[in-house]
């Protein structure tokens, strides 16, 4: 899904240790809603007709009425397309600026959890809304046959296409990109939220500017912090899944274990954990036998690597934390990080490794 435009920023959220989670974030219920959005769903949810009152003019899934977003915006040419629906390029009438719109067929949403998911999304996404490096969520609105999610439009790509077509890049700018990463996962999580899903393909550039930054663009799999709870159900992509998920007892350090794979990815062009089959993914993840020794890596800074295991750390509670990664010597915007070039054969193996994760999309899909 292609996403992003700039508004203003919120507040600036503190980096410090001591500042991963806020409490003024943790359970706070946004606007219209009221504290049991955030709780998760039984195995068997109730029917959504006892929930919202249905009616020929109020939508089932917001429990609104009904819009035609074509008075609203232009849709034009399609952008991408995914398992629950099209997102497209479109145009707000009154502003003249664009926007990307996912348009989720109501068919698809077969089952309760189906349309909750997608509200939980939907209030997520409200709540990060102003956050550097999160994508900028401009509405929802539902018709009778389809929800509109309308979201900023990221016209730079994907993020490991980027790097891939740059052809060279150095440890300087992998710190750099790897910051914008994590500065997500502590935005999260001082919101009270665990994003769940961080992988390459959920980060896009902003625009096709050289200095574009990051956006994260995907918060389906994203659920709100309760306190004292723990979360059991597996979720997220193979390569990315800390050990503790595939245990069934997690929080929200799971998202620093799946940025410190990407960085690993950055630095390498592979994940840490590799194997044929996800069976054999998850066997690897979990013995946690991590490979800093072998090519590139002689060639990778000290610090980079002490990141890295700090990041991959097995215990979730010996993890570093969001902000504690932001205070990383390797990591600090005015570190000392090298600007030599890495290895071209980094690059090589993550164009591999990207084609490798298309072709299985596709095969997913016949």
């Amino acid at each position: 899904m292609g996403l992003c435009f700039t508004r203003s920023r919120s507040h600036d959220i503190p980096i410090s240790s001591s500042s991963d989670e806020s409490p003024h974030h943790r359970y706070q219920p946004l606007p219209r809603r009221t504290q049991q959005d955030f709780r998760p769903t039984s195995s068997r949810p109730p029917a959504l007709s006892k929930q919202i009152p249905q009616t020929s003019q109020i939508g089932p899934i917001l429990g609104k009425p009904y819009v035609d977003i074509t008075t609203i915006y232009d849709l034009d040419k399609e952008l991408g397309r995914g398992q629950f629906g099209v997102t497209y390029l479109c145009t707000k009438k009154a502003t003249g600026r664009k926007y990307a719109c996912k348009s989720i067929s109501r068919r698809k949403l077969v089952y309760d959890k189906d349309m909750e998911d997608v509200r939980r999304e939907i209030l997520i996404l409200q709540h990060l809304t102003g956050q550097p490096n999160i994508v900028e969520f401009e509405g929802a609105y539902e018709d009778k046959q389809n929800l509109h999610l309308v979201m900023e439009l990221c016209s730079g790509g994907e993020l490991f296409d980027r790097i891939i077509a740059k052809g060279i890049y150095s440890e300087r700018e992998a710190a750099n990109i790897c910051r914008q990463i994590v500065n997500v996962v502590h935005a999260c999580h001082f919101m009270g939220v665990i994003h769940r899903d961080l992988k390459p393909e959920n980060f896009l550039l902003a625009s096709k500017e050289e200095d574009s930054p990051i956006k994260a663009t995907d918060f389906g799999l994203s659920v709100f912090i309760e306190t004292g709870k723990v979360y059991k159900e597996i979720v997220g992509s193979a390569y990315y899944v800390a050990p503790e998920v595939l245990h069934q007892r997690y929080g929200k350090e799971i998202d620093v274990w799946s940025a410190g794979v990407i960085l690993y990815i950055l630095l390498s062009g592979v994940p840490p954990f590799w194997a044929e089959t996800e069976k054999g993914i998850f066997e690897a993840i979990l013995e946690g036998n991590l490979d800093l020794q072998s090519s590139p890596w002689p060639s990778i800074s000290g610090q980079a690597k002490d990141l890295i295991r700090k990041m991959l750390t097995k215990d979730p509670k010996k993890r570093i934390t969001a902000a504690e990664a932001l205070e990383h010597p390797w990591l600090k915007e005015d570190g000392a990080t090298s600007d030599k070039p890495i290895d071209s054969a980094v690059l090589t193996r993550m164009k591999q490794f990207r084609a490798m994760n298309k072709m299985k999309k596709l095969a997913l899909k016949v």
